[in-house]
């Protein structure tokens, strides 16, 4: 159902790689709510991926960028305003990768050039892009920016890997910069920690159907789906939340408040 939540905003959606990831559900109803934006990803994920078939249907341009080289994200935004003809009201950030996850490497046992490849795809990368668009005041006032995280970032699930530590810089990242930018230029921050949801990119965890058979089975309201996701941050995008900023918001179905659930102590009782 379409409210025109969006309607004249302007944006840019970074990681939309199949109609699994929330990148893609999130840019699909951007655009049922009026709003406009070009797409953007690594060229390797680009030619893995299916972005030019959400391009289509969206009549949305794409624009390749690596979001860990500066020059790439300043000729994405000199060339986003200019598709879009002006400043920009959203940025989603959906960009996460550990080599050392996808090489199979332990978490005590890395390989640290991997360490540094993912921490800089995965954290870093919203500090340059969030710098770029600083740095040209590329954005609107009261406009919005959004990265997707999950909550290995402040507890212990052991087969997440470095991407819980990854996550946990990428939080900090959105705070301290969602502090200048909403002083500076009235823009705000904030992370969305989302259930594990199945995305092309999820899969790649050793043991994810664990985590989200665990957290289905904690969580009073179940797991939070991709598409529900995708709606909550329009809610961020939208002109209702506007002094919502500096904030890692829970979108899990209750699991971050949960100690333990019926079905979860259930399941370690011996039956008579």
């Amino acid at each position: 159902m379409s409210y025109n939540l969006l309607k004249g905003k302007r944006g840019i959606i970074f990681g939309a790689l199949d109609e699994n990831s929330i990148a893609w559900k999130t840019a699909e109803k951007i655009n049922e709510q009026g709003g406009t934006f070009v797409l953007t990803n690594a060229p390797i994920a680009m030619r893995m991926g299916k972005i030019k078939d959400l391009a289509e249907k969206t009549g949305s341009e794409i624009i390749p960028a690596d979001a860990t080289k500066v020059e790439d994200l300043e000729n994405l935004v000199e060339k986003a305003t200019e598709i879009l003809g002006g400043k920009l009201d959203f940025v989603l950030h959906s960009i996460g990768m550990s080599v050392n996850v996808r090489k199979g490497n332990h978490y005590t046992d890395m390989n640290y050039d991997f360490t540094t490849k993912g921490w800089d795809v995965s954290a870093v990368s919203f500090h340059k892009t969030m710098q770029v668009l600083y740095k040209k005041d590329a954005m609107n006032e009261w406009g919005s920016i959004v990265a997707l995280t999950y909550m290995a970032a402040q507890r212990v699930f052991p087969d997440y890997n470095d991407m819980a530590d990854n996550k946990a810089y990428l939080e900090s990242i959105a705070r301290s910069f969602g502090y200048f930018f909403g002083k500076d230029k009235k823009v705000r921050v904030n992370t969305i920690s989302q259930s594990p949801t199945p995305t092309t990119a999820g899969q790649g965890v050793k043991g994810f159907d664990g985590f989200i058979a665990y957290a289905e089975k904690m969580s009073p309201l179940g797991n939070a789906t991709a598409d529900e996701c995708a709606d909550y941050t329009l809610t961020l995008f939208s002109d209702l939340t506007k002094k919502v900023t500096l904030q890692n918001l829970f979108h899990d179905g209750g699991f971050s408040n949960m100690g333990v659930s019926q079905q979860v102590m259930e399941a370690f009782v011996e039956k008579e």
